[in-house]
């Protein structure tokens, strides 16, 4: 197992990749936290059922106390915490002449901001020990941009920035921490499950391999850049998306 006596939190867990991240740490021997403003007891519950360790933390990423107050919580249930999945995040979707204010700060704050409050508190943790794989799932939309998600788009392309950026000030003084960044395209989600079938099947046919991914497609790679196997790996942004991007 891979992540044998790590501890993992991940955000955004309740369902979709995040769900399918947590399961995939559980099984490569993670205990893992699972963050979201959705219940995410039953995730927890199927990590538990499978002989791992997890807990369900309810909480809205976007504001900073509450994820502080999270964080010294799961510091006190966990002790320690050596891996951060930042993957929270929501659509509001409206052409830009239709966007509000509103709307795009509802986006920014869960899908940017989230991003900074997680890796603000559980950074220094990581910056302690010397120690630390953070892991911000983007999309191939903050590269190529999409008609109606000027929000989305902007909040993703932050993302990228903000992994860069991380990448080069978190190893300081020998520290073992890498910050890397993946680009899902179409995957099976919640939200690509309620698509117009005609929109749907678009989709499928601008992508080489014929179909959208699946969730469990994306957690394999964040297992990896959260093992040993990935330890030179680091402020990579990584393409997942069936070559929908080319």
């Amino acid at each position: 197992m891979r992540l044998k006596d790590k501890i993992a939190v991940i955000t955004g867990g309740a369902r979709g990749i995040g769900r399918a991240t947590a399961l995939k740490c559980a099984k490569e021997g993670a205990s893992v936290a699972i963050l979201d403003v959705l219940p995410a007891e039953k995730v927890a519950q199927e990590i538990e059922a499978i002989g791992g360790k997890a807990k369900a933390y309810k909480v809205d990423v976007g504001l900073f106390d509450k994820v502080q107050a999270v964080g010294k919580q799961i510091l006190e249930e966990f002790g320690s915490v050596d891996i951060l999945v930042n993957n929270a995040g929501i659509t509001k979707d409206k052409l830009f002449v239709n966007m509000d204010e509103k709307l795009w700060d509802d986006v920014i704050q869960t899908n940017l901001k989230g991003v900074y409050n997680c890796s603000k508190v559980f950074s220094p943790v990581m910056r302690d020990k010397k120690y630390g794989r953070i892991i911000n799932i983007s999309s191939v939309g903050g590269k190529a941009g999409n008609i109606g998600q000027a929000n989305y788009a902007a909040s993703k392309a932050g993302i990228i920035g903000f992994t860069k950026t991380l990448a080069k000030e978190l190893p300081f003084g020998g520290a073992e921490i890498t910050v890397n960044a993946l680009q899902p395209g179409m995957i099976l989600t919640d939200m690509t499950k309620a698509m117009p079938e005609k929109v749907f099947q678009k989709l499928v046919g601008e992508t080489p391999l014929g179909r959208i991914g699946k969730p469990e497609e994306v957690a394999n790679v964040v297992a990896f850049l959260a093992s040993e196997e990935a330890s030179f790996v680091n402020g990579a942004v990584i393409v997942v998306s069936g070559g929908k991007d080319i």
